[in-house]
């Protein structure tokens, strides 16, 4: 397991600012939240919002990064620079809003290339209605593709990962679980296009996340995992499995079944409540850590795979038991 990659959410390291900044005025920069995460013993890499991450030269920044100890996982966007896009980004009714949110994804990737990662993920969080009669629900999706497409197209040699969600900030998102997200990616056609699962976002869709990555793994690559936890009401960014160890345990084993070898990323939120995020983060490193020797261990029990073929809830049960609870 000496290869496993481990990334963080880097705000997270703005908790507790003046814990670990005593004389700090205002908020941590960028460059001060790099350097408080590469303390967390095992993270080895940070994933960026972009644009609002790269408010200076990315070469000068990644170079920071390295020295650091740290590499660039992948580029997420944030489409929150231009007011407009509150009522959309990929779905906004002026053709001239959707060409900017397009064109400002293009720059994201082409940042993301200068510091070394050809991971670019898209939560289209205002990409959605609030009303009915509100939305032309088949424009909407038609503009959605396009976009899509046009960016797949533009940069073929970069993973751009779908993160879906149910719901918040709009009342219902364009992509909200998902079945719904493979019926885009299979209409936009591109094969550089799949999909980021957040664990808190596959609970609140209604979803069991092995199931989702299952289906995901059929059609098309899961290219991204975003691990916390939640009570399945809404976007908690807790611990990860600190609510549900069972399903998060089940997650890992259909991961490392599928193949998975992307970056263990931790979107929690720690400065929601602030608590330590290098601790925090060490822990869940930890957590993964365990999670995956049980899960690896769990692939070579010969009863656990009988058991699931017969559909023997108990038998299953009793088997995982043993490494979760004990024997």
């Amino acid at each position: 397991m000496n290869d496993l990659r481990f990334a963080t959410r880097l705000n997270s390291f703005a908790s507790k600012a003046h814990s670990y900044w005593p004389d700090l005025k205002g908020k941590p920069t960028i460059r001060q939240m790099i350097e408080r995460a590469a303390t967390a013993k095992g993270l080895t890499d940070v994933d960026l919002n972009y644009p609002q991450h790269l408010n200076e030269d990315p070469k000068s920044l990644g170079a920071f990064i390295k020295d650091q100890g740290l590499n660039v996982n992948g580029m997420a966007m944030r489409y929150s620079t231009n007011p407009e896009f509150q009522l959309g980004a990929f779905t906004h009714p002026d053709a001239k809003v959707r060409r900017e949110a397009v064109e400002l994804t293009k720059r994201g990737i082409d940042c993301g290339r200068e510091l070394g990662t050809n991971l670019m993920t898209i939560w289209l969080g205002q990409d959605g209605f609030d009303y009915s009669f509100q939305a032309n629900y088949n424009k909407m999706w038609d503009d959605l593709i396009t976009a899509f497409q046009e960016v797949a197209a533009y940069a073929p040699d970069c993973d751009i990962s779908i993160e879906y969600k149910p719901n918040e900030p709009r009342s219902f998102s364009i992509l909200p679980d998902v079945a719904t997200t493979l019926l885009a990616i299979s209409d936009i056609g591109a094969k550089n296009v799949g999909v980021t699962l957040d664990f808190a976002h596959v609970l609140y869709a209604d979803e069991i996340p092995a199931y989702a990555a299952a289906q995901i793994a059929r059609r098309t690559k899961i290219m991204g995992l975003h691990l916390n936890d939640g009570y399945h009401k809404r976007d908690d960014g807790l611990m990860v499995a600190s609510v549900n160890p069972r399903a998060t345990l089940e997650l890992i084993w259909q991961l490392r079944k599928e193949g998975f070898n992307g970056a263990y990323y931790f979107d929690t939120f720690p400065d929601a409540s602030g608590l330590d995020p290098v601790h925090e983060c060490e822990v869940n490193i930890q957590t993964v850590r365990k999670l995956i020797a049980i899960a690896d261990q769990l692939n070579s029990i010969d009863e656990l795979q009988q058991a699931i073929e017969r559909q023997d809830a108990v038998s299953s049960q009793a088997i995982v038991n043993q490494f979760l609870l004990g024997k």
